[in-house]
């Protein structure tokens, strides 16, 4: 079972009664004579050259289940200070020996800054389904494993006061908060990027898979319309519902430029997500279809295109060997990419070659836009039980994170049902949750006197999620400092929703907010934390702004410098909106004008000459651009390099390009800087882009 499937079921089994007033109970304080922590062990210690030279310790606590690692760095060397990365769920706490290298390299990284660096396995076993005391798995693990960090360092270094910061994104974001909320003298400051509310699961996915249903064959035009050089108008040619399913999902928060992705977009953690609504509300998928104020009931016409209620017998069962044997490619390998912000909700369980992954049927499936559905078993031995059907193509229906005891009973002959139905009916399961003013974007669904329009289920299971994963609600008081991220081409941790908590801070500490809080946004990035997060030519990595985050959040505990200014901003309809130039928007990132002729678009003859013409400006203080790279074809590349040299905080760059065939291309010029100007560093990049069109006769 996906372990995020796990982190989710603390509340909606077993968990419950976890009572709100948890929020105001007193913050944990590690005492080490009557705590499941009292008892540490070391298991290895031993000095390693890669990624970098370092002393490796590993070890965990007599009694629990809790592990970790620690990577210390050569004592002359060490800034007394450590880094420790919450994962988004409890996993491994050798997870960043396994990276991307380079600038993801989070331990070289670490110990290059004078930092050790801290992973732990958020309490292993502990934190588990039936853990009695969900906050191990929460935060109590990672922070007693902070504490005994200091211990380690004493005996290495000698006594010192170390420092400690925490970063984590997306439910690692979620869990560095609850750290931050519910501890006391763990940590100096933390770093949380794409950040959610406790009102974003399963809202966030239900809200775009309605909008990805209706919009299924209108969305290239909107991307159109929509990228430089477009019309700007993203509801031209739409009907009523589509317009209607599009303002929906945009007053929701959905940032509207990452519909370019559609195609690779899918539906994320939904599929982890969707166990604990049937568990926590089963009744709203009978509800749905059978009561009034519903769409399914209301309106079955709109569904009834893509709904599927299709019969069939198994004609053959494929496991993992037979796919390969079959030269059949069934989506995302299950047991790859750990760990991160963007994939920790994958299936993590390496799957025998035994149990099946796919069935082949013996008829064809309707074509309908399948984003996931049950498998029920008619016949054979496993009668009345259901699989998650997470694909289908033809005539194979590709399973997901399914009981392998269930699946690895089927046979051959065995009639099944491929149904779709209850997916159909979470699209719109966000109409039925509206919660308190808090969050304005639900003001959609409320009618002038504030009552929602729509039927409301018996309760929010987004708070019960977030509360699972957090142990308790965040409610903006911490301990230390903070440097909230927010990504604005977030799919995944709509942007609004880092404002959202910006917001609970603010009420807790008023017009001393920025004593101790930053929170800055990077445009076109989005919610995966990799060195290459997707489309090049689209897409730039927030690594760098993390990094540089960690670095400002310790010089400004450490020695007293302030941060650079927050990232200025407005939410506008669900939509976070920022100025155009350096000056105004300030934060840390570098802003691009890019123009081609003049314009954002030119429509020229092929062979002809263009011009681009780029400015490029920093925020005051805040570095020197080291790096301007160009794809003027679209394909990703970035082949052509303009002279700089880590001098200079705003640049102008002109450059000439002809184009031999027609057709229409998207050039891009991509910019780095750096807080030192360091042209070398893999580390500390901060990145943008910006794009024009180039239509060729």
């Amino acid at each position: 079972m996906n372990s995020i499937l796990l982190s989710a079921f603390f509340v909606l089994i077993g968990q419950l009664s976890m009572a709100q007033d948890d929020l105001t109970k007193e913050n944990w304080e590690l005492v080490t004579t009557d705590s499941i922590f009292s008892k540490p062990y070391v298991d290895i210690e031993e000095w390693r050259d890669e990624p970098i030279r370092h002393r490796y310790v590993h070890g965990g606590f007599e009694g629990n289940d809790t592990k970790f690692s620690f990577y210390f760095p050569e004592k002359e060397n060490y800034k007394g200070r450590f880094f420790q990365y919450i994962t988004p769920v409890p996993d491994n706490e050798n997870l960043s020996q396994n990276n991307e290298g380079g600038e993801a390299d989070k331990i070289s990284f670490a110990i290059s800054r004078g930092a050790y660096f801290i992973e732990t396995n958020g309490g292993g076993t502990d934190a588990g389904v039936m853990a009695p005391d969900p906050t191990i798995g929460a935060y109590k693990a990672n922070a007693a494993v902070a504490q005994y960090s200091k211990q380690k360092a004493a005996e290495i270094y000698g006594e010192h006061r170390t420092y400690g910061y925490a970063f984590g994104g997306s439910g690692g974001a979620y869990r560095t908060v609850g750290g931050a909320e519910n501890t006391r003298g763990v940590w100096d400051g933390v770093v949380p990027f794409v950040l959610g509310s406790p009102m974003a699961i399963p809202n966030v996915f239900s809200v775009r898979m309605h909008a990805m249903r209706v919009l299924q064959h209108k969305l290239p035009q909107i991307v159109d319309a929509l990228e430089q050089g477009g019309s700007g108008d993203m509801y031209a040619g739409l009907n009523e519902e589509e317009k209607a399913a599009l303002k929906e999902v945009t007053q929701m928060g959905f940032p509207i430029a990452a519909w370019f992705n559609y195609k690779n977009m899918g539906i994320h953690a939904f599929p982890a997500i969707y166990g604990g609504m049937r568990m926590a509300d089963g009744a709203y998928f009978t509800d749905f279809w059978t009561k009034p104020g519903y769409l399914g009931a209301d309106k079955p016409e709109s569904l009834a295109k893509d709904r599927l209620q299709e019969k069939a017998v198994i004609q053959k069962i494929i496991t993992k060997k037979v796919a390969y044997e079959m030269g059949l490619e069934l989506g995302d390998n299950p047991g790859e990419a750990r760990g991160s912000a963007d994939s920790a909700w994958r299936n993590l369980d390496t799957k025998a070659d035994t149990i099946p992954i796919a069935f082949q049927l013996a008829t064809k499936l309707p074509e309908v836009q399948f984003l996931g559905g049950e498998l029920m078993v008619l016949s054979g031995s496993q009668t009345g039980k259901e699989l998650v059907a997470k694909a289908i193509d033809g005539n194979l229906v590709i399973l997901g994170m399914s009981d392998p005891t269930v699946s690895s009973q089927l046979k051959e002959g065995d009639e099944v049902q491929i149904d779709n139905s209850n997916y159909l009916a979470a699209q719109t399961y966000h109409r039925h949750q509206v919660p308190g003013p808090e969050y304005p974007v639900w003001d959609q669904f409320r009618d002038n006197d504030g009552n929602p329009k729509f039927p409301q289920r018996p309760m929010l299971i987004g708070p019960l999620f977030t509360q699972s994963t957090v142990g308790s609600l965040p409610a903006g008081k911490f301990d230390g400092k903070m440097i909230l991220l927010g990504s604005l081409w977030d799919t995944e941790a709509y942007p609004w929703q880092s404002d959202w908590y910006r917001d609970r801070i603010k009420e807790q500490l008023g017009d001393s907010i920025d004593d101790k809080f930053r929170i800055y946004f990077t445009d076109h990035a989005n919610h995966a934390d990799f060195a290459n997060p997707g489309d090049p030519t689209h897409f730039v990595s927030y690594l760098g702004v993390l990094q540089q985050a960690l670095l400002d959040l310790s010089a400004w505990v450490e020695k007293g410098i302030e941060p650079p200014k927050n990232t200025v901003y407005k939410v506008v309809d669900g939509q976070v909106l920022l100025p155009s130039t350096a000056e105004e928007r300030k934060g840390i990132q570098p802003i691009i004008n890019l123009q081609v002729n003049g314009s954002k678009r030119a429509d020229i003859k092929s062979g002809e000459k263009v011009n681009f013409i780029a400015t490029v400006e920093l925020p005051e203080s805040t570095g020197k651009i080291v790096s301007a790279a160009w794809d003027f074809e679209g394909e990703g590349t970035f082949p052509i390099k303009s002279d700089v040299d880590g001098s200079e905080s705003s640049i102008s760059l002109k450059v000439e390009h002809s184009y031999s065939k027609p057709g229409t291309y998207f050039a891009t010029l991509r910019i780095a800087a750096q807080r030192d100007g360091d042209t070398e560093t893999p580390f500390t990049l901060i990145r943008n882009l910006d794009r024009v069109r180039i239509v060729v006769q």
